[in-house]
């Protein structure tokens, strides 16, 4: 493996290479049928050749092209079925590995950022990658006190790739479009584009991770490794072993994947209201299960704070109100105050029993004492917000997403994404009740204080 291509000219001709793939895929596709083989047949291989490049490129530019393909990963569990299944071994290997960059770059940025000497800080330090991510990967090594750290060193020129990748790719935003069917790529794209220096810089990563990593400090559900050195292009962290969550999706027991489930909404809702930071990346390759001191339990490990959304206050007390009179059926109430919000712009007239309608079906987790979420659910959601026929589909293009909220409504849908791959069976009105600003009434939030503390 060559190191992380730069040159501008080369990345643009290997994304380039993706839709005319496309295209080349469903000529062999139509002589394939010529020569007698089924559509049904045909279709699932083109599929599968159409996974597999995406992986193969994606991984290898690793840069925008890699973080556009682990955001879109998580949303797998929308696609039908009959096209989720070629894909989904392919986006899920880039939620947490990709192939590595040479040893001598490694060592060359240590050598740079950390000194000559900078073997003398470890006392055995792993050359062969523990994981590969979009702007740097990781190496599992021993601080000189002793103590088990990962070593996350960022690919040389990843600035550069990120935002040339996410810049190329938004022009191929429509062929790109049929891989998540009812989605808009291009705002994705977009906003990821907008996050691009913020994970570039270890120090504002390393900072919120010691916010989290103190805050959670005695947690008995959620561990986050604590930060031991930062420096330009190199973060090293606390190691934590665990099983990834991407294993749990694929081979996790019940238990385990309930309680991951459980401890994801947890953590998703009690970050902002006990940090005032959001982690911004729920893809599953972030996080661990981890088995507790006995055995017999499981706690969440959580890495990977490159992006986070700064909320002092936390999650913003309207999320919580429009959910709770959605379920109370207030549609007057929930129509105006979406309107103050500017997700219904003040030039157009919504029916609000259209829109409380349209809500419903979406918030059916908040509402129930415990919820599965499953593939299948959210493939039904997408598929009816996605149907040009339907009310939804109309409805939903009239609606606005506020600045201020496209973070938190891309973490909560990815969120839901991974619960649905999770298969997992989720007490969520428990973790509304406890952590989300507005989702009680005062009265009912006192009374709940009232009991924790008994």
């Amino acid at each position: 493996m060559s190191d992380l291509p730069r040159k501008a000219v080369t990345r643009t001709a290997k994304l380039a290479a993706l839709p005319l793939g496309f295209a080349g895929r469903a000529t062999w596709g139509l002589g394939k049928r010529i020569g007698g083989k089924s559509a049904e047949i045909v279709a699932r291989e083109l599929q599968q050749r159409t996974a597999e490049q995406l992986f193969k490129v994606l991984g290898e530019l690793k840069g925008g092209a890699m973080k556009f393909g682990q955001a879109m990963s998580v949303f797998e569990s929308a696609l039908p079925e009959e096209i989720a299944g070629p894909y989904r071994a392919a986006l899920t290997k880039l939620q947490d590995a990709a192939p590595p960059m040479p040893t001598r770059t490694v060592h060359a940025v240590l050598e740079e950022r950390l000194g000559a000497q900078w073997r003398e800080l470890f006392l055995n330090f792993e050359d062969k990658p523990s994981a590969a991510a979009s702007i740097g990967q990781v190496h599992r090594a021993v601080w000189h006190d002793g103590r088990e750290v990962a070593v996350k060193v960022q690919y040389p020129g990843a600035g550069e790739a990120l935002l040339s990748d996410l810049t190329q790719l938004s022009r191929f935003a429509r062929l790109l479009g049929p891989l998540i069917p009812g989605m808009d790529i291009k705002p994705l794209i977009a906003e990821l584009r907008d996050r691009v220096s913020e994970e570039l810089d270890y120090e504002l990563e390393g900072q919120a991770q010691r916010e989290h990593a103190a805050e959670f400090a005695d947690d008995p559900d959620v561990l986050v490794p604590d930060v031991v050195h930062q420096c330009d292009q190199v973060l090293v962290t606390e190691w934590i072993d665990g099983i990834p969550l991407a294993e749990v999706i694929a081979d996790g027991t019940d238990e385990q994947r309930d309680r991951a489930g459980q401890l994801l909404a947890r953590f998703l809702f009690s970050g902002p209201a006990r940090t005032g930071l959001l982690h911004a990346d729920p893809h599953p390759g972030n996080f661990r299960l981890l088995p507790e001191g006995d055995g017999e339990g499981w706690r969440l490990g959580v890495l990977d704070f490159g992006t986070v959304d700064r909320l002092p206050g936390g999650l913003p007390p309207t999320i919580g109100e429009c959910l709770r009179m959605t379920l109370e059926g207030e549609a007057e109430g929930v129509y105006e105050l979406l309107r103050q919000e500017g997700f219904v712009r003040k030039t157009i007239e919504l029916d609000p029993d259209a829109v409380l309608e349209y809500l419903v079906p979406i918030i059916e987790p908040a509402e129930a004492e415990e919820f599965t979420f499953t593939r299948s659910w959210m493939r039904t959601q997408a598929a009816r917000i996605a149907d040009i026929r339907s009310p939804a589909h109309q409805l939903g293009k009239q609606l606005n997403l506020p600045p201020s909220y496209l973070l938190i409504h891309r973490v909560t849908l990815s969120t839901i994404g991974v619960l649905c791959q999770l298969n997992a069976t989720v007490r969520l009105r428990d973790e509304l009740e406890s952590w989300l600003p507005g989702f009680l009434l005062e009265d009912e939030e006192d009374v709940r204080a009232v009991e924790a503390q008994a």
